[in-house]
């Protein structure tokens, strides 16, 4: 193919490019809840993110990258013109990337999803042809948008209502803490631990049948929890904390499983969010190594899922800061029972989604869970007017997204074609 190795090398940097927004924009989603509901410092934050946003997108990555490579065009109808496809991927690319950094300094939460979502179907429909879309897909990726935010809502109301339960109104509150926090602690290793049984391993060549795939994550589960209970057990409590605020010393327990839930929506959010930077990137490689031959499917280089997560970890680095500030103190106040009950809601999410391959949105999600604990404590516990602008900002973001790459395409075609 002509330009071969120039296609590869510009797919390279955008790719690198939009990771970096990746990190800067979403990762920061990750870790907005960890860090606003003071249960990790930034700092501790951002090395938490880097091991397993890594991790998520190396282990995990493979499912969710294969719908945004594939799933959105009509291959058959695009046989005849690989080109377009490489010119349209690499126009994605850039404009996801250039809207990811718009965003990222303005604070606003977007969805990276969308945003390349938008930019392909926009290049698809105006550059080659409103048939080359599938538009059945596109419709059950839209439909995610909307059922993800809805789920980790109401997963993270039913969580947030059991720890009230379980815990806060009781008569002995930290006694209750140290007897349930563990079981938090325990169903967070576990499902965190089966996603990646059941979706991470494969590529790296691990066949585990599915009473293999159980029993690890369930001893997953028992050792994450086993850390859980000594981490507990070395907390020094203060009794006169809780003059000032009833619930310090609980909280002081909960800021452990905080840690472990961030760690898990790290996991989560890099094995579903990765596929955002380089699925594209995937595409422009295999089209172009096969000379010119668009296939269906395509094994996903091992270096590609490599790149993808450098880049989401530099994004985090020099930018996460921003949206962090947001999503952790903008939507309501978070203590780390509330982040808990968030961050696990929205972790069980993207995972389940993950898992079925719809790229929904890590941001929707978030957002949602977050709003689903604020309204456990009643509406007036939300900031209106950050949910106003938030849901401003992802309206934009899909035409943002198509405007862009319509216009690099044809920037490319004239340049290349």
């Amino acid at each position: 193919m002509e330009f071969g190795t120039t296609f590869i090398i510009l797919a390279c940097v955008f790719g690198l490019f939009m990771a970096w927004g990746v990190g800067a924009n979403d990762v920061a989603n990750a870790m907005g809840t960890s860090v606003g509901s003071k249960a990790v410092t930034i700092k501790q934050a951002i090395i938490i993110a880097t091991i397993f946003e890594f991790a998520g997108a190396y282990l995990a990555g493979g499912q969710v990258t294969a719908t945004i490579r594939k799933g959105i065009l009509d291959i058959n109808l695009l046989s005849g013109s690989p080109e377009l496809v490489v010119f349209g991927m690499l126009a994605s690319l850039l404009a996801a990337g250039i809207w990811l950094v718009v965003a990222s300094r303005a604070g606003w939460p977007v969805s990276t999803t969308h945003t390349i979502v938008g930019a392909i179907v926009g290049f698809a429909a105006v550059g080659i042809g409103v048939e080359a879309v599938q538009w059945g897909k596109v419709g059950s990726i839209v439909m995610s948008w909307v059922v993800s935010p809805v789920m980790a809502g109401a997963i993270s109301f039913a969580l947030f209502k059991s720890v009230q339960h379980l815990i806060i109104d009781t008569d002995n509150p930290i006694k209750n803490a140290k007897r349930y926090v563990p079981i938090y602690i325990f169903m967070v290793g576990f499902i965190i631990a089966l996603v990646t049984m059941f979706k991470g391993l494969k590529h790296i060549g691990l066949e585990l049948d599915l009473f293999e795939k159980y029993g690890l994550a369930l001893i997953s589960g028992i050792v994450v929890m086993f850390i859980g209970i000594y981490a507990i057990r070395r907390l020094k409590l203060d009794p006169e904390a809780d003059r000032e605020f009833h619930y310090t010393n609980v909280e002081r327990i909960f800021s452990v499983l905080m840690i472990f839930t961030a760690c898990a929506m790290a996991f989560a959010h890099g094995s579903n969010d990765v596929a955002n930077a380089i699925g594209p990137l995937a595409a422009v490689v295999s089209i172009v190594n096969s000379g010119g031959v668009l296939e269906s499917k395509s094994a996903m280089p091992s270096w590609i899922l490599l790149l993808g997560g450098v880049g989401i970890v530099i994004g985090l680095l020099t930018y996460g800061h921003k949206v962090i500030a947001t999503i952790g103190t903008g939507i309501t106040q978070l203590t780390p029972s509330r982040g808990f009950a968030a961050t696990l809601a929205a972790a069980s999410t993207v995972v389940i989604a993950s898992g079925t391959g719809l790229p929904i949105s890590t941001t929707h999600t978030l957002v949602g869970a977050v709003l689903g604990v604020g309204l456990a404590r009643g509406i007036a516990a939300l900031n209106m007017n950050v949910v106003r602008t938030i849901f401003m900002s992802w309206v934009i973001t899909l035409p943002a997204g198509a405007i862009l790459s319509i216009v690099f395409f044809f920037i490319l075609k004239s340049i290349f074609g």
